[in-house]
């Protein structure tokens, strides 16, 4: 019943930028927590960066000051502005969300299909 999309992955150079978008789809339901997780082959999946529905971020420490998280409530999507990108930056990219459906009490977590981000010169 609730969908999430993932886009705006591609290739970049070392200290590129990348915008990627996750956007919900659906109806009957509320976005709480949005995530932001990656898997580089061979490497455990790693959170990213969170938001909660009121705005407040975290992120991992080897993307803080390089990379932002934001939302977009309205339009139930949530972004993730990825700047200086490094090769080690190159991963697939995983949306994540908590979603409170109507007239349930408890929250589930959806995941998108993820998209691909890799650095190279």
């Amino acid at each position: 019943q609730v969908q999430l999309v993932e886009s705006g992955g591609g290739l970049v150079q070392p200290g590129g930028s990348l915008r990627l978008s996750c956007a919900a789809s659906g109806s009957m339901f509320r976005l709480t927590t949005m995530r932001w997780y990656r898997q580089a082959p061979g490497k455990e999946r790693e959170l990213v960066a969170s938001i909660t529905s009121g705005g407040s971020t975290n992120y991992a420490d080897s993307v803080k000051g390089r990379f932002t998280c934001s939302r977009d409530n309205a339009k139930n999507t949530a972004y993730l502005q990825m700047n200086i990108l490094k090769p080690e930056d190159t991963a697939v990219y995983y949306c994540n969300a908590d979603v409170l459906l109507t007239f349930y009490t408890n929250s589930q977590t959806h995941w998108g299909q993820g998209t691909q981000v890799t650095v190279s010169s």
